[in-house]
C-alpha cells in the first residue's frame, strides 16, 4: 500500500520577523531561535530548502529544554510539532547583506 502524506502548511501572510537563530547538532532540525519578548520560538529544519517556522506562546523554559535535549528531533516531535505555527520563506542571506 502507498504510503500518503500530508498536505505541507502554506505560507504565513503575516510579516516576517527575524528572529535570530543558532544551529544545533541534530539529524532533523538545523537551527533554534527565541524571541523571549514575543515567547516565539523559531525552528529551520536539515531537509528542506530551509523554511523558518514561527511556534509561538512558547515559554521561555521549554526553549530552554529544547537546546539542552540531548535529540533535538526527538524532543521536537513530542513537545512542539503539534503547536499551531506561522510557515515563513527561507532567508536569502546575500539578500540581507
Amino acid at each position: 500500500m502507498a504510503k500518503t502524506y500530508p498536505t505541507p502548511a502554506g505560507f504565513s501572510d503575516k510579516q516576517y520577523s527575524p528572529i535570530a537563530m543558532t544551529p544545533v547538532q541534530s539529524n532533523q532540525v538545523a537551527a533554534v531561535g527565541y524571541d523571549a519578548a514575543t515567547k516565539t520560538l523559531a525552528v529551520t529544519f536539515t531537509r528542506g530548502p530551509g523554511h523558518i517556522y514561527h511556534y509561538p506562546n512558547v515559554e521561555e523554559k521549554t526553549h530552554q529544554e529544547f537546546m539542552a535535549a540531548e535529540s533535538k528531533g526527538t524532543f521536537f516531535g513530542k513537545h512542539i510539532k503539534a503547536l499551531p505555527f506561522e510557515k515563513f520563506h527561507a532567508q536569502n542571506k546575500a539578500a540581507e547583506a
